[in-house]
């Protein structure tokens, strides 16, 4: 199983901002680096949703510009996104499955307080073991 290195700092403030964006969703990016082990969240982004619709989520480009910056700047990169499904369940749903094309990238879902980690490949997405740790 593919693992998720995430601070417990993080998971917190992307739950936090999950409750405060609702009932639409929020959004944002995942900065780290892949391994052979997995992947290693050292920072999130939050990011403007420019969706219309409240159960979708889609990125500001300038937002997403700025993250891809920034990360570049500690010699890190956008290895992923996180969002919320304030009426759902934390996992991929079919527009996630429809909208998700970044192969080997990780998607955070957060809903009813749980945090889930998922990695797209070509062929759908794969569950990740997340493990939360203290820094």
């Amino acid at each position: 199983m593919i693992r998720v290195w995430l601070p417990e700092e993080l998971r917190a403030r992307i739950l936090h901002e999950a409750g405060i964006a609702s009932p639409r969703e929020c959004c944002g990016l995942v900065e780290g680096v892949r391994d052979d082990d997995g992947f290693r969240v050292s920072a999130i982004h939050p990011a403007r949703n420019l969706a219309m619709d409240a159960n979708r989520f889609e990125i500001d480009p300038l937002d997403h510009l700025a993250a891809s910056k920034a990360s570049r700047s500690r010699g890190h990169e956008i290895i992923g996104c996180y969002h919320s499904h304030p009426a759902g369940r934390a996992e991929p749903s079919a527009r996630d499955v429809a909208g998700a094309d970044q192969e080997n990238f990780l998607w955070l879902i957060a809903a009813c307080g749980e945090l889930a980690a998922f990695v797209y490949f070509c062929d759908g997405f794969a569950g990740a073991d997340c493990r939360i740790s203290s820094g």
